[in-house]
């Protein structure tokens, strides 16, 4: 079994943190190795999908509810809150529910 260590991350910047003070976090979390690989592997597809939606956004005539592109990011940022959810502290877990994730 992996051992798990604490980490802090920001969703907004897409960063995972092994030291609390080292800029500032959303979330702490108790995570092993490979699942802070994959949270970094989401947050690196969801630019890639951000960018989608900066191209998308310039093409004024299709709505937001008719795009894939913002489809794809949606998804993704749901993965990501389950992701954090799934090793979270406990407050970690109930913040994320309260936000209406798991």
């Amino acid at each position: 079994m992996e051992q798990k260590k604490r980490y802090y991350v920001s969703v907004q910047a897409g960063t995972v943190m092994e030291s609390q003070g080292d800029s500032s976090y959303e979330f702490e979390i108790n995570a092993s190795e490979a699942q802070v690989e994959a949270l970094k592997s989401l947050f690196a597809q969801r630019t890639e999908y951000e960018y989608g939606t900066f191209l998308r956004s310039h093409i004024v005539a299709m709505p937001y509810h008719y795009d894939e592109e913002n489809d794809l990011y949606d998804a993704c940022l749901q993965q990501i809150y389950y992701a954090i959810a799934e090793c979270g502290t406990e407050e970690t877990t109930n913040h994320i529910r309260s936000m209406g994730f798991c």
